[in-house]
């Protein structure tokens, strides 16, 4: 065991939280008209990804605060006949509920728009994923309790799983420390363009 691989965890998980706090600023200071038009342009870039025309199922997710909005997107997709989930929190992680415009959603944690948790769980092919933070590695940070990691684990699980962050540009930073646990994204689609990764070095 290396010796230094415990100690850098709370340096790492200490450097993600001043990251995040930073990158959440830098988001909440873009006025409404640029994260509206910011928001049509990433919905729009989503849409001509050719990883997801590909698949029959996206999981999406219902925007809070000052993130991106993704329901253009989520609308665009139903448009051509593909299907689309949302997340619920749950104890034992994020299920997902598929969804059709104007299905009504409940209030869950954190401030959540969840779906129906009556509806059947589905698993998607592809993810569309809200983040805090992100690096030209893949690396992100989310919210700071794992629930996309823990998904992209289990859906990814002997099948292959396209996961797309989305985020202003703004949310960009130098580096993201990277843990056991993170999974990182195969792209991330901001206002500014598509920025892919390669999996293969």
């Amino acid at each position: 065991m290396a010796p230094h691989s415990l100690s850098s965890e709370p340096a790492d998980a200490t450097r993600k939280a001043e990251l995040r706090r930073a990158a959440l600023a830098a988001r909440d200071a873009l006025g409404a008209d640029h994260r509206h038009s910011a928001s049509a342009a990433i919905a729009a870039a989503l849409l001509t990804l050719p990883e997801l025309t590909q698949v029959r199922l996206v999981g999406a997710f219902w925007p809070i605060r000052s993130e991106v909005d993704p329901r253009p997107a989520a609308e665009g997709l139903l448009a051509r006949g593909q299907a689309v989930a949302l997340p619920q929190v749950t104890r034992e992680g994020l299920v997902f509920r598929e969804w059709r415009a104007g299905d009504t959603l409940v209030s869950g944690s954190f401030g959540l728009s969840e779906p129906d948790p009556s509806l059947a769980p589905v698993d998607p092919d592809a993810l569309i994923v809200p983040l805090a933070a992100f690096d030209r590695t893949g690396q992100r940070i989310g919210y700071g309790r794992g629930y996309y990691d823990g998904a992209i684990e289990r859906l990814s699980r002997g099948r292959p799983l396209f996961t797309v962050g989305i985020g202003f540009a703004a949310q960009e930073v130098g580096r993201v420390p990277a843990e056991p646990h993170d999974r990182p994204l195969d792209c991330v689609v901001t206002e500014a363009g598509l920025i892919r990764f390669d999996r293969t070095a």
